[in-house]
């Protein structure tokens, strides 16, 4: 059984709700307001949450809003419980993320039915771990379809091939796709205003790309291109948004799927805003290898241009060069024509700046 959390302003309700909930086996904790409500979640997180609107101090959609702000507890199961039935009301309630709304007065069966359901979606997704990579999506997506809103969902999913420098998608264009690496490498690339070239991005197979656009309904802010011959799957932006707009549960998990890399993204943009050339190279090198290498042997080899390598440290391909040459005469890398050996992880990654 679950651990509940009923807030719950009325005296009577709030013990005639739990009285019903532990009769059926979850162990209930409550709270007469909703800023008690908060503190409550954030000391002892729960694994469904019930909620009164109509409350003073806090109301029930301040709790949500504020819950959802919250990482840690955004994906709590959340259940309305109201006396209001007016369709404007059930509608603020599910645009700010309620799973949930049950109307008073109601009945044991229909509380408890409500509550089996919700705790049930949740297990469905919640603590599984799925592979980055096309097969942990395909598993992702049979999880979902065993979710009754999902039963009758298909997620429409065509392959294409590309070629080493195709261009994917190019700025400004109005996003169609998700795109999921089955085989190859990506980069994405952005031009300044004095047109020198920034990589952005480098995705490997199992990654994700093209999400962003497609969550500001916006026009892509880089060009994305294959550095290798490619094989994506394209997954229609129709169906991009049944995942993420349909359910709180599968929401949280798709975008966990998702948004792996954002994080070292945003590291690596202000590493290369404010570190020294020698740094920013070193760790440019030490990026590719984490991403296409053997991240247990210091000593791994690529082929690349110094023009996309410059792109991707942000400096000048004369400076990148003569930062190279000084590395190899320090014995931390090897070239053979376009191809980079690293030797020497370890002083690469603990470079100073």
């Amino acid at each position: 059984m679950a651990h509940i959390l009923l807030i719950e302003d009325n005296d009577n309700m709030r013990e005639n709700t739990s009285e019903i909930l532990t009769l059926a086996g979850h162990q209930v904790a409550t709270a007469n307001n909703g800023k008690e409500g908060v503190i409550k979640v954030q000391l002892n997180k729960p694994e469904l949450i019930i909620c009164d609107i109509m409350m003073p101090e806090l109301d029930g959609y301040g709790v949500l809003h504020m819950l959802n702000r919250d990482p840690n507890t955004n994906q709590i199961p959340f259940i309305f419980l109201t006396a209001k039935a007016d369709r404007s009301d059930v509608r603020k309630g599910m645009e700010l993320g309620a799973d949930d709304y049950v109307t008073k007065p109601f009945d044991d069966v229909e509380l408890l039915a409500a509550v089996d359901t919700r705790l049930k979606k949740s297990s469905l997704l919640t603590g599984q771990n799925f592979a980055h990579n096309s097969e942990g999506f395909d598993h992702f997506i049979r999880q979902v379809k065993s979710i009754e809103e999902f039963a009758r969902v298909d997620v429409n999913a065509r392959n294409k091939q590309y070629k080493k420098k195709d261009i994917i998608y190019s700025e400004s264009n109005t996003p169609l796709y998700l795109y999921l690496i089955e085989k190859g490498k990506v980069k994405m690339v952005k031009n300044n205003r004095q047109d020198k070239e920034l990589i952005t991005g480098l995705y490997n197979e199992g990654d994700f790309f093209g999400y962003i656009a497609l969550m500001e309904d916006n026009v892509y802010e880089d060009e994305a291109i294959a550095m290798e011959e490619t094989q994506l799957k394209l997954i229609l932006k129709e169906d991009f948004y049944k995942l993420i707009y349909q359910n709180r549960e599968v929401a949280n998990t798709f975008m966990k799927l998702l948004s792996k890399e954002v994080k070292e993204k945003e590291e690596r943009l202000l590493k290369i805003a404010y570190d020294s050339v020698r740094k920013k190279v070193a760790e440019s090198l030490m990026m590719l290898k984490e991403r296409y290498g053997n991240k247990v042997d210091d000593v791994f080899s690529f082929p690349i241009s110094r023009e996309d390598l410059a792109h991707i440290a942000g400096t000048a391909t004369e400076t990148l060069i003569r930062t190279l040459t000084d590395f190899k005469e320090e014995g931390l890398i090897e070239i053979k024509g376009s191809t980079i050996t690293i030797v020497d992880a370890i002083k690469l990654r603990s470079m100073k700046n």
